[in-house]
C-alpha cells in the first residue's frame, strides 16, 4: 500500500512548517506507526503526529492562562463536539437568543477552539485579547503536558471521556474518513492491536483518562470528571451541574422558563447534525464538519467487537483501572 502524498492528508496532519526545535526533538523521540501518518512520536509518555506535537510545544511555551479560563479536555472522539456546544450555550445563554445563536451557523469547534490544534498549531502566538472573559478553550492534551500556566492559575477544567471501547470504534471510523484513498481502509484488527498497546494519537488512552480522574479526586472544585454515558442518561442534570461548576448556575426562574430544555434542544445531535453548516461546511484544518457527527450513541462497540476483542479489552481495562475506583 502506497504512502499518502503530503497534499492528500488533512492540513492538521501535514508536516510542513515544523520548527527546527520540533524537528530536533522528533529525531530523538521513540516512534511508531500511525493510523494515517507514517510515524507517531512519543513525548512525555503520549503519542502524537508531528504537527500535533508542534502545537503542544508552542502551547507549552507561550499560552498564558488566566485564573478564570475554562478548559474543556477530552481524549479524541469522546463527545467533544457536544460538550463544546453545550458549554458555549450555557456560558453565553444571556448573550444570544435561540433565533440568532452562533451554533446555528458555526461549528462548535470554531466557537471553542483547540489550543494545540488551532490556536498554536503552526507555532503562531495568537492574539487572545478579543476573547470574552471567561475565555473558553478546548484541548486533547494529557494532564502531564498541559502548559504550566494552566496548572499554576488553577483554571477550571471539565474532562469528558467515554467508554474506551466506544472511543476506539469512533476513532477507527473517523480515521477511515480521513485516510487518503491511496492508503485503503485501516483494518479493524490492525487498529485494535495498536490501540491496545497504547499507540494512538494522545494515547495510551487509559493513562490519559487516569491522569484527569486522579486530578478530579484531588481537586474536585477545579477538575470535573464527566462520562459521555452520564451526559446521555441525564442531560438536564449534567447541564445544570456544568453551569454550577462554571460559576453561572441555572436559576429557578430560568428553569421555569425552559432554559435547560432550550439549550439541550439547540445542542442535540439531531439538531446540530442537520444544520447546513454541519452538513456542508469545513474547518480551516481541512476536516469536513459532517465528520464530527456519526452516531452520538452509547455502546456501538458491541456491533464491531469479536468475543476475543471483548475479552482482551476487558483484561486491559481491569489491569489499567485496578484500584482507581474508575469503572466503565
Amino acid at each position: 500500500m502506497s504512502s499518502p502524498q503530503v497534499t492528500d492528508l488533512p492540513k492538521f496532519l501535514q508536516e510542513e512548517g515544523l520548527t527546527q526545535e520540533c524537528k530536533t526533538l522528533l529525531s530523538s523521540l521513540p516512534r511508531n506507526k500511525g493510523w494515517i501518518v507514517v510515524n507517531l512520536f512519543q513525548y512525555q509518555g503520549f503519542w502524537y503526529a508531528s504537527r500535533q506535537l508542534q502545537g503542544v510545544l508552542t502551547c507549552q511555551h507561550h499560552f498564558q492562562a488566566n485564573s478564570d479560563d475554562l478548559l474543556l479536555v477530552t481524549p479524541p472522539k469522546s463527545g467533544t463536539t457536544w460538550l463544546k456546544a453545550i458549554t458555549f450555550a450555557v456560558i453565553n445563554r444571556n448573550r444570544y437568543s435561540s433565533s440568532d445563536h452562533p451554533l446555528l451557523t458555526t461549528n462548535p469547534h470554531e466557537l471553542v477552539p483547540f489550543l494545540e490544534l488551532k490556536l498554536f498549531v503552526d507555532n503562531q502566538i495568537p492574539d487572545l485579547t478579543s476573547f470574552a472573559s471567561p475565555r473558553l478553550f478546548s484541548t486533547h492534551i494529557p494532564y502531564v503536558s498541559l502548559p504550566e500556566s494552566v496548572k499554576q492559575q488553577g483554571c477550571k477544567m471539565v474532562f469528558l471521556c467515554t467508554d474506551p471501547r466506544d472511543m476506539f470504534i469512533s476513532n477507527w471510523h473517523f480515521t477511515n474518513k480521513l485516510r487518503p484513498q491511496t492508503m485503503g481502509t485501516l483494518l479493524l484488527e490492525e487498529a485494535f492491536e495498536s490501540f491496545c498497546k497504547g499507540v494512538c494519537v494522545y494515547g495510551p488512552i487509559w493513562d490519559h483518562i487516569l491522569e484527569y480522574w486522579k486530578q478530579s479526586l484531588e481537586r474536585p472544585e477545579k477538575v470535573y470528571f464527566l462520562k459521555f454515558e452520564e451526559m446521555k442518561a441525564e442531560p438536564s442534570v449534567q447541564l445544570k451541574t456544568l453551569a454550577e461548576f462554571f460559576g453561572c448556575p441555572i436559576s429557578e426562574e430560568e428553569e421555569k422558563e425552559g432554559v435547560v430544555e432550550e439549550i439541550l434542544k439547540l445542542c442535540s445531535f439531531d439538531h446540530l447534525s442537520n444544520l447546513d453548516v454541519n452538513k456542508t461546511g469545513q474547518l480551516p484544518s481541512g476536516v469536513e464538519n459532517s465528520m464530527f457527527f456519526r452516531k452520538g450513541e452509547v455502546g456501538d462497540w458491541v456491533n464491531h467487537f469479536t468475543p476475543e476483542m471483548v475479552k482482551e479489552f476487558e483484561r486491559i481495562m481491569d489491569v489499567k483501572f485496578h484500584g482507581s475506583g474508575l469503572q466503565f
